[in-house]
């Protein structure tokens, strides 16, 4: 007579030694263990065993008696050979990870999530908590008042996903309708593997646009925040925008420079997802389109290991509208990634780039995770994925983090410094 495979569903309240228990009567009965599944969420128990059986003979009777003992529900369902082939197909292929961010209620991002994976024939076979539970809305130091909770939650998908594009367009839809950030990711061994994060730096990193604070100090800025905005949509090539921007500060004191970078303003949750990356062992680059010298200054407070930027040129104490060196675009970005990834020994694959500009497009793409924060739409619609409602500290749950993994690195850093 064939093994029988049966799986084991047992709900209730959790019970210590339970699991030793069943585990004592799989053995008994020679079973072979073949999957398994737990979560308990607040005591309450949820629990699957897929077994491999020689014969059943009284094991489904033990362990019935064993779950009515300590007061569980049980279900015991026999799997078909056909079943648990396709089942043993499912495990060759890397599922699916969509991490949901919700401020808030997280009700409704929940019901269209799971409403679409229906509509697209996927399977959401584990869920993940990432914030710790809240029900009452945080003090925010930033802002006056308060905020609502977090609710991340970490879904691994399965399922034959025919159209991953179509997919990730409708979840961007609903998205944007509720007010929700999401991911989507292949659960491969790069993804837990991530090694360096790069950075644009104006309106990524840091809230201002560097070129167009100096405009505005040297009497030029409608000119140059104009220019500015049609180089990020992508609507005039970004070498000639910088010429011509630098040229519109022609004469303006090189103090100025080390005024405004004295003067900007990290990105809310900056400085919290650059401390915990550095705990991790993560290696840090800023590129940018801006300046080199702002920059630097970014990297002696918050401990980056890369900067390249651009350089202006700089004669008795004034700008002289001139570029020095090579110019920071797109491809620049995209070729700097590259090569910072061949200097530390380790793929794309197992880089991030974050980014809000058409120019972050090529090194978004090409980056094993790539980020579009507070993005222009022609960005966040081309990006991979995509952060529109929270600060940059959310990235550390794309990359898996919890916040309790955060509150320890945060917590050691502090005990370091």
């Amino acid at each position: 007579m064939a093994d029988e495979i049966i799986l084991i569903s047992i709900s209730g309240r959790d019970k210590p030694g339970l699991m030793a228990a069943l585990m004592e009567l799989i053995v008994e009965a020679d079973a072979n263990v073949l999957d398994m599944g737990q979560a308990v969420i607040h005591d309450e128990l949820a629990l699957g065993i897929l077994v491999q059986v020689p014969e059943l003979g009284t094991l489904t009777d033990d362990i019935t008696a064993q779950c009515h003992k300590v007061g569980s529900a049980l279900r015991i369902t026999l799997v078909e050979n056909d079943n648990y082939e396709l089942l043993s197909q499912g495990f060759s292929q890397s599922p699916l990870i969509l991490t949901v961010l919700s401020q808030g209620r997280g009700g409704e991002p929940l019901k269209a999530v799971s409403n679409l994976t229906r509509r697209y024939d996927i399977n959401i076979d584990t869920v993940r908590r990432l914030t710790k539970p809240q029900r009452k809305p945080q003090p925010d130091t930033r802002v006056a008042g308060e905020v609502a909770p977090r609710l991340c939650l970490e879904m691994r998908l399965s399922g034959n996903l025919q159209n991953s594009e179509a997919f990730q367009a409708d979840l961007l839809l609903i998205a944007d309708e509720i007010g929700f950030d999401f991911s989507v990711q292949r659960d491969t061994v790069f993804r837990r593997n991530r090694r360096l994060v790069a950075f644009d730096m104006d309106s990524t990193l840091i809230t201002e646009e560097v070129m167009d604070e100096l405009a505005k100090r040297h009497g030029v800025g409608d000119q140059v925040i104009a220019i500015t905005e049609d180089a990020m949509a992508g609507r005039i090539d970004f070498k000639e925008s910088f010429r011509r921007r630098a040229m519109l500060l022609k004469g303006m004191p090189a103090t100025v420079l080390h005024e405004v970078a004295e003067a900007v303003v990290l990105n809310n949750g900056a400085d919290k997802l650059i401390r915990a990356l550095k705990h991790f062992g993560y290696r840090v680059a800023l590129l940018s389109g801006g300046f080199q010298y702002v920059g630097e200054y970014l990297s002696n407070s918050l401990g980056i290991d890369y900067v390249y930027a651009n350089e202006l040129s700089v004669v008795d104490g004034k700008m002289t509208g001139e570029v020095v060196g090579d110019i920071v675009d797109a491809e620049g970005k995209a070729t700097l990634l590259q090569d910072i990834a061949r200097r530390e020994g380790i793929m794309l694959e197992q880089t991030i780039a974050v980014g809000d500009g058409a120019n972050d497009l090529p090194m978004l793409s090409q980056a094993g995770l790539g980020v579009a924060f507070h993005a222009k739409s022609v960005v966040k619609e081309s990006a991979q994925h995509a952060i529109s409602n929270f600060g940059l500290d959310a990235i550390l749950y794309l990359i898996g983090f919890s916040d309790l993994d955060i509150e320890q690195a945060l917590g050691s850093s502090e005990q370091k410094g």
